[in-house]
């Protein structure tokens, strides 16, 4: 006879009992606790991206974050190595390259200086390579931190360390935080929206902007430049806006029935979700329209309408802000500099790609401080991780120049509100493989954009599975040196 089968033949009432007594202990007591227990607050009254306050009164009210996806080669751009030059070609040292893994590099590569001019420039000297013209001229806005640190050395966990605090997937991103912490500042637009050009989605997929346990109400909305502004936020073909009404009102009921009877947060957001998206129909179009910009100002982005570009989308990103959306998250691909082609070599190739985004960025720079914008704005811009002060292994042979992934010394920098600007913060050795001062980790760099949004990072949490999650995980502190 089969064993389980011959068990439950020999059990008892009392061993029944004596099995499930605690679990049927716990039924019991969850039932009389139940009659106790407040109602939930009517589903109507609920709105989840209602403003709210932060823990104090923060600098920044909103965060425009400028992703470079793939990793700009900082060494060429604002961490000047006279040191690395002076040994350009020369093998690497062995003390640097001791216990180190490498995405695409074996043996022993050539050291590689920079081929682009560096010069200082603002009141305190900001080292920037003649690759960014248009970033001289609003230096004294910049924070450049020279000395940043993560564990990825893969573009995929290390965005995602970046924007949600772990490597794997499944946890909230930093602008879903945000917009659970503060809540939108337009009950007609989402608090959080993502705006990608070059074609090519961030290495972390749409979890780089994802909510993970969070209410999926608090999830990036994803925006395009061509044709309808946000996918299946029009109606349906067939459907006018007065029949679109009663059928999300006829939904709403439903929906509002459930969550009296099962109390299910997502049946809440789903309510937000849809209402928010009628609201949307006439709201996001209107804000999405850069044709309503003077020429002027498209010129000084050099935005061109009905195209997708880092330029429509720094200007796309100013008009957001100005109307209310807190969080406004900018991916823009090919910044992978290895060299394996003309288009990623760090002399022409990088004058190329830096020419499709130092103007606009700088652009809008100068627009937010003249609106009035850029004293409660933060930006944030950067790559996942740096790049390699030696050749990449692949390219030993070839005329073309580029650098490997490297996670160990990088650059990045923040403008804006609280931001001491016209400074750098840290530095790295002088041939640019490690952190000699102030070393900034992801984490840190976490904590201190929490900060300047008015939040404690140990307390912006929310409970999952038993424990409380936050984005710094259990590490990060606030770089105070960065703060004005």
């Amino acid at each position: 006879m089969e064993p389980r089968i011959e068990l439950l033949q020999h059990s008892t009432r009392r061993h029944f009992f004596r099995e499930t007594g605690a679990g049927l202990g716990a039924i019991a007591l969850a039932s009389m606790l139940a009659k106790d227990a407040p109602a939930a607050p009517p589903t109507k009254s609920v709105e989840p991206l209602a403003p709210k306050k932060a823990h104090f009164d923060g600098k920044a009210k909103r965060v425009i974050y400028l992703h470079m996806t793939g990793s700009p080669p900082h060494l060429d751009l604002f961490d000047y190595k006279p040191e690395l030059v002076k040994h350009d070609g020369e093998n690497c040292p062995d003390a640097y390259l001791k216990g180190k893994r490498f995405a695409f590099t074996s043996g022993v590569p050539k050291l590689l200086g920079t081929k682009r001019t560096f010069s200082q420039h603002g009141k305190d000297g900001v080292w920037m390579s003649d690759a960014i013209p248009h970033l001289h001229g609003v230096a004294d806005e910049m924070c450049v931190i020279r000395s940043m640190n993560t564990d990825q050395f893969n573009h995929a966990p290390a965005e995602l360390l970046l924007y949600t605090g772990s490597p794997r997937s499944g946890r909230p991103s930093l602008g879903a935080w945000v917009t659970y912490g503060l809540g939108s500042e337009n009950e007609n637009l989402p608090g959080f929206m993502v705006l990608i050009s070059s074609g090519v989605q961030p290495n972390g997929g749409k979890n780089s902007f994802g909510t993970g346990f969070l209410p999926s109400v608090f999830q990036g909305v994803q925006c395009r430049s061509q044709g309808d502004p946000v996918l299946y936020a029009s109606d349906p073909e067939g459907m006018d806006r007065e029949m679109r009404r009663l059928s999300l009102d006829a939904l709403r009921d439903l929906n509002e029935q459930q969550a009296k009877e099962l109390g299910h947060p997502e049946t809440t957001t789903r309510i937000a979700q849809y209402e928010l998206a009628f609201r949307m129909q006439t709201s996001v179009p209107e804000v999405m329209d850069i044709t309503k910009e003077p020429q002027a100002v498209l010129d000084e982005y050099g935005a061109k309408p009905g195209t997708s570009s880092l330029a429509n989308n720094c200007l796309l990103a100013r008009r957001l802000i100005e109307a209310g959306v807190r969080y406004v998250q900018l991916f823009d691909w090919g910044w992978d500099f290895h060299g394996t082609g003309p288009g990623e070599d760090i002399r022409d190739g990088l004058t190329r790609k830096c020419a499709t985004m130092d103007k606009p960025i700088a652009a809008l720079m100068k627009d937010l401080k003249q609106r009035g914008l850029l004293e409660d704005t933060l930006i944030v811009w950067g790559g996942e991780f740096g790049r390699t002060p030696f050749r990449e292994g692949r390219t030993a042979g070839s005329m073309n120049l580029g650098r490997d992934h490297y996670p160990d010394c990088y650059s990045m920098w923040l403008a804006g509100a609280g931001v001491k600007g016209g400074t750098m913060y840290g530095e790295s050795d002088d041939l640019g493989f490690s952190v000699a001062k102030d070393k900034v980790h992801v984490h840190d760099l976490q904590a201190t954009l929490l900060h300047l949004l008015g939040f404690n990072h140990e307390r912006l949490t929310f409970r999952f599975q038993g424990r409380d999650y936050r984005l710094t995980d259990v590490h990060g502190k606030v770089v105070q040196g960065v703060l004005a």
